[in-house]
């Protein structure tokens, strides 16, 4: 299958993968697979979310690659990932194990990063025997565990009823996005991006999200929307960073605070000022750095090393759960 027409051109634009697998999961579905960066050098795993490809991680691909092996996947009906017959949390889940374990040695360890549905897709994993003998820390990026539809602030409307069935019926339309205009950038950056940023940075956010398959786009907005990963969220036991943008009006702020509340081992929760929804697009170098710290601390340790980090990071938890705020300048 052919590439989605994204950006070709800048660092948004997707970059070469050193080679491409394909990851069977459970049910049989195929799923398309890149590997960046040297072999036998960290590795990476990013989970992309609800609308997005391989291509939403183009920034954090074209910096880690440098000194990571990076794994990134399109999630089922997708990017280069065939339509299923099947959409849930349990999909989400038995296809990241797939691509885990087609991309990694028996034992071999990531950090793996998700955003949005990919974060909902390390929560879904998180209990699973594979995820744990690969995953040795995770990112929540611009993520929930539940109440998605009912905590959105898409529509300027009090939170309510009203406002709930409103936006389920909206986030769910089965209607085309058709072409990428000005007025369906304008529309993409209200809805998923903060208000400051660069018109490259939403360029490359509608040419994503417009490929996506309507019919794909509708049958997991019907997922999402009944979302309940709470008992996931409780089994994530990893050392968990989670990151958010303030303005973000899909997965607002609220969640990001209830995650690292409610994580077993948060190590960190960091809002950027100014930012929507789209993090790694709009903040490219504080996503990236935030995978950097968890490589740096849970992965390139000495197994001694490692061990005494997550057991001061169990002991400190209520320390380390500190809010910091950054703001993403424009190169």
């Amino acid at each position: 299958m052919s590439r989605p027409p994204h950006a070709t051109a800048g660092r948004y634009a997707p970059p070469a993968a050193g080679r491409e697998l394909v990851a069977v999961s459970a049910d049989g579905s195929r799923l398309h697979v890149e590997v960046h960066g040297p072999e036998g050098a960290p590795a990476v795993v990013l989970s992309h979310g609800w609308t997005c490809s391989t291509a939403f991680w183009a920034a954090q691909i074209r910096e880690l690659a440098r000194d990571h092996r990076v794994v990134a996947y399109d999630q089922r009906g997708h990017g280069r990932s065939p339509a299923a017959a099947a959409y849930s949390t349990t999909a989400l889940a038995d296809d990241l194990v797939a691509v885990l374990e087609a991309a990694l040695a028996p034992g071999e360890r990531a950090v793996v990063a998700g955003h949005s549905m990919g974060g909902m897709t390390v929560m879904a994993a998180a209990g699973r025997p594979r995820f744990a003998e690969h995953a040795a820390a995770a990112l929540l990026c611009s993520t929930g565990s539940s109440r998605l539809v009912a905590e959105a602030t898409v529509l300027p409307l009090r939170p309510g009823r009203a406002r709930t069935r409103l936006t389920r019926g909206l986030l769910g339309s089965p209607a085309p996005l058709g072409p990428v205009t000005p007025a369906t950038r304008a529309v993409l950056k209200y809805a998923t991006m903060g208000a400051g940023s660069a018109p490259d940075r939403v360029e490359a956010c509608a040419r994503i999200v417009h490929a996506c398959p309507a019919g794909v786009r509708r049958a997991w907005s019907h997922v999402l929307a009944g979302l309940d990963l709470d008992d996931g969220l409780a089994r994530l036991t990893v050392p968990t960073a989670v990151i958010v943008g303030r303005d973000d009006r899909l997965t607002p702020v609220v969640h990001a605070r209830g995650l690292a509340a409610a994580l077993p081992n948060c190590v960190g929760l960091t809002e950027l000022t100014g930012m929507g929804h789209m993090t790694p697009v709009e903040a490219p170098e504080a996503v990236t750095s935030a995978v950097r710290e968890l490589t740096s601390r849970y992965l390139a340790a000495t197994p001694a090393a490692a061990m005494t980090a997550n057991t001061n990071t169990n002991t400190n938890t209520n320390t380390n759960t500190s809010t910091s705020t950054e703001k993403e300048t424009t190169p």
